[in-house]
């Protein structure tokens, strides 16, 4: 792999001939910074000499000019940097947000989502004064350069100055890297303990939990705190020295100037023109070590994107496919949860065809809802493959076989938005597939009743609605679109009994269609509509067949296994 993740590389690539342009206007903009101390030079040398009050209004008229151009100049640099912050954003947004999402599947609770803010403080340093310092900073040396033309003594005072400011700024970063890195750490693990903590609000509420989590979530953030406060003492010390020894320069040299001056070795002009020049060649460097912070801020965040797509590179593009028609083969598979050590699903196999109904029993924990995600790809398979129509699932191409797939968890997550936009999930809804998922689901009438339909904003997590509506309408957006493969696991878990007949509905209006569809159930009613039957237990295949053959063997089982799966043989007994 290459040194740096593919998109950023991409993303710094795209905004390189911008900030090349921006080291050419800084050249200019510091050949003209010269023009005060020139002014000055010719003003105390010849103007106040020869009282030629001519001579001091066409210098001030040649100053105002290049003056004008200077500002100008930093203007266009300004918006040069600005865009090109936007530009970066732009160009990483999208994958980085594709990372992000694929992260959050392969280490749940890690906090990638904080890798997003990282790219807006890369931006914020790139269109920053920060930037615009480490700009000027190559030309520090030609202001050096300018007070040694001045007198060598001026050369002296201005380039120990810089090396001493540039000293103070390498001892910054050296004595607060560590405490700073491990201070971003604190806070983002605080702010992801919060947000997951506040997902549950309403729990914590009503249980009276607020007292012990916020201990939890204080203790995390005051390390955070601490930390920082320790890393902001000594860069404060630091600070307060560079000031001093910034306030300190410009009395040393001009009481350089006065000497040199007095001993008639140069001219009162020289002095007040190197004080400027060494002016101009400090500020750089005590802007950047006022910045450093933001520099820090801005190398963490880069180095936490690219920590994170050194683990999940960008995915490839990938050859299309041929759309799906539904058959679905389960080899061997062994599926292992993020950040688990253990199979959940030890060496599963079974086979589907276009148009059959499986249903999925067993008891509790016996890894239902894991294999259900390692059919839709959400987890994936250790070992063992797991094919659609032939072609393995890392084969295809997401954002192509995602409108084939339907999938309803068991904990159904609506997003902030109307309910049209959930179904139709997010894309541009087609009204004639939007009311066909709703017709099909048998939510069509239930949305209508909503105070403004279809339009009707359901909130963060669609806690406007109840339990049951959101189920519902969770099924609806897997139907959408008519897929060619539905994953339904507990789908019946929160409906009455007009949902649970609407639901059976549905399947049997998939199955018509010729849609491979998997229900998992503890329900029993599911089970008429399934043509075949798996049985789960310790994530191993107990049974595996058409429907009325297992339900047979689990009619005549006997022992403690047929005790361990009470729902199937309550089916048994109802079929």
């Amino acid at each position: 792999m290459s040194k740096h993740p593919s998109f950023l590389t991409d993303a710094f690539r795209a905004i390189r001939p911008g900030f090349a342009t921006a080291i050419v206007f800084s050249f200019f903009i510091n050949l003209l910074a010269f023009v005060g101390p020139l002014y000055m030079l010719q003003v105390y040398d010849r103007v106040l000499g020869s009282r030629n009050i001519g001579t001091l209004v066409a210098l001030t008229i040649i100053a105002a000019f290049l003056l004008i151009v200077y500002s100008l100049l930093e203007k266009i640099r300004s918006s040069i940097l600005v865009r090109l912050g936007l530009l970066f954003a732009d160009r990483a947004k999208a994958p980085l947000f594709d990372t992000v999402l694929r992260g959050s599947l392969a280490q749940p609770g890690a906090g990638h989502v904080q890798v997003l803010r990282d790219a807006d403080t890369i931006r914020e340093f790139l269109t920053g004064s920060g930037l615009i310092a480490f700009c000027d900073a190559p030309w520090v040396p030609v202001f050096v350069l300018g007070c040694f033309i001045m007198h060598p003594w001026f050369g002296y005072v201005a380039g120990v100055g810089a090396i001493l400011i540039f000293s103070l700024a390498l001892a910054n970063e050296l004595l607060t890297r560590n405490e700073l890195k491990e201070a971003s750490r604190s806070s983002v693990v605080a702010n992801s303990y919060a947000s997951a903590t506040f997902r549950n609000a309403d729990v914590l509420y009503a249980m009276g939990m607020l007292r012990g989590l916020r201990e939890r979530w204080s203790e995390r953030h005051e390390q955070g705190l601490q930390l920082q406060a320790k890393a902001s003492d000594r860069a404060g010390i630091l600070v307060a020295i560079s000031k001093f020894v910034r306030a300190f320069l410009q009395v040393a040299i001009l009481g350089v100037g006065a000497y040199l001056t007095v001993n008639q070795e140069t001219s009162a002009g020289a002095m007040v023109a190197a004080s400027i020049i060494m002016g101009r060649a400090l500020s750089p460097v005590e802007i950047a070590v006022s910045q450093w912070k933001g520099f820090l801020a801005a190398r963490s965040a880069y180095d936490r994107i690219r920590n994170l797509v050194s683990i999940l590179p960008v995915e490839p593009d990938k050859v299309a496919l041929r759309a799906p028609q539904g058959a679905i083969s389960v080899e061997n598979i062994i599926v292992v949860p993020p950040g688990g050590k253990e199979p959940v699903i030890r060496e599963v196999s079974f086979a589907l065809q276009p148009g059959e109904v499986l249903g999925i029993i067993g008891p509790s924990a016996a890894g239902k809802s894991s294999l259900a995600r390692a059919m839709v790809g959400v987890w994936r398979a250790a070992v063992g493959k797991i094919r659609i129509d032939g072609s393995e699932l890392a084969h295809w191409n997401r954002e192509q076989l995602g409108p084939y797939l339907g999938y309803l968890p068991q904990d159904v997550e609506l997003l902030a938005g109307t309910v049209a936009e959930n179904i139709a999930r997010f894309g541009d809804p087609d009204e004639e597939k939007l009311f066909a998922a709703s017709e099909m689901a048998g939510v069509h009438k239930l949305i209508q009743n909503l105070p403004d339909g279809y339009n009707t904003q359901i909130g963060e997590g669609g806690l406007a609605l109840s339990g049951g509506q959101r189920q519902r309408i969770g099924l609806a957006r897997a139907l959408y679109g008519k897929p060619a493969l539905v994953v339904l696991d507990e789908p019946n878990a929160s409906l009455d009994s007009e949902g649970e007949i609407a639901l059976m509905d549905a399947i049997l209006s998939m199955k018509r269609a010729g849609c491979t569809v998997v229900v998992i159930s503890h329900k029993t009613a599911m089970l008429a509509a399934v043509d075949k039957l798996l049985v789960l237990a310790m994530g191993r295949v107990s049974m595996f067949g058409a429907r009325d053959e297992v339900l047979a063997k689990l009619m005549n089982a006997t022992g403690p296994r047929i005790a361990a799966m009470p729902s199937a043989a309550a089916a048994g007994r109802q079929g």
